[in-house]
């Protein structure tokens, strides 16, 4: 039986994989006003956390994330998944975080809860960015295990298999660590009726950035260390057309590259 230990999944919302993604002109920031959902890569960490729940009850998963208010809507998921509870820090002062703004935030609020260990996915499915871990290791200054495809708590230690080229690496870190989980870890489980309902009863907790000490400019566009400067359409390579599907796309490229010879 695992000593109790509280787990703290960062979560995020992205954009619904059927959604067009498409940059808004006006902010240079990627459009999140439709449909979202959980990041798949962090469904894969929520589920190691609730394996390690189910080997002991007494252990608590405590979902953490940043984001709009409308994305507790899919954090809900994760409740009904199996956690605990959901932290959401949502200000709109937050909005257009680069990753060091973000991981500044998602840092306080882990202080705030003090997990044994922090679980996130490799990556975002929005941005592949895939160091997001890496900084809150850093600014949480605690030991780090990345890329992990498999894990295990015991004596006070997170152990990991990371797969290389030549085989696995075996990495053990104190706890409390950081663990970034590639998605071959596991299947993440599909929640339950039961959960479904049960989610709704589950304290779902919205954070502002004063309840965290920070100031507005210290996030969004103001505290972050990146700026896009303009949007524009790829350079054109010699001779294009552009088609627009009207629903007669196939007969205007059947045409085009009828006049050209190429069919």
């Amino acid at each position: 039986m695992l000593a109790p230990v509280k787990i703290a999944v960062c979560m995020k919302e992205v954009p619904d994989a059927s959604a067009t993604k498409r940059i808004d002109p006006q902010t240079l920031r990627l459009d999140r006003s439709g449909d979202g959902t959980l990041n798949e890569f962090d469904t894969h960490a929520l589920e190691e956390a609730l394996r390690v729940k189910d080997a002991s009850s007494e252990t608590e998963v405590v979902v953490v994330s940043m984001g709009p208010g409308k994305a507790m809507d899919s954090l809900r998921k994760a409740l009904a998944m199996g956690a605990d509870r959901v932290v959401l820090v949502t200000d709109e002062a937050a909005a257009g975080s680069d990753l060091i703004a973000t991981s500044k935030v998602l840092a306080k609020a882990l202080e705030r809860e003090s997990p044994d260990l922090i679980v996130l996915g490799q990556q975002a499915g929005d941005s592949d960015g895939a160091v997001l871990w890496a900084a809150l290791a850093d600014r949480l200054r605690l030991p780090m295990i990345s890329q992990a495809a498999s894990l295990e708590l015991r004596e006070g230690k997170a152990r990991s298999k990371r797969q290389t080229e030549y085989g696995y690496d075996v990495i053990e870190a104190a706890l409390p660590c950081v663990v970034a989980v590639s998605d071959a870890i596991n299947e993440p489980r599909y929640p339950s009726l039961k959960g479904i309902m049960g989610a709704k009863k589950k304290p779902q907790e919205t954070v502002s950035l004063v309840d965290l000490g920070l100031a507005g400019d210290e996030v969004g566009a103001a505290g972050s260390r990146t700026e896009v400067y303009a949007l524009g359409e790829p350079a054109a390579r010699g001779e294009t057309q552009r088609i627009e599907d009207e629903g007669d796309a196939a007969e205007k490229i059947i045409e085009y590259l009828s006049a050209r010879k190429i069919l």
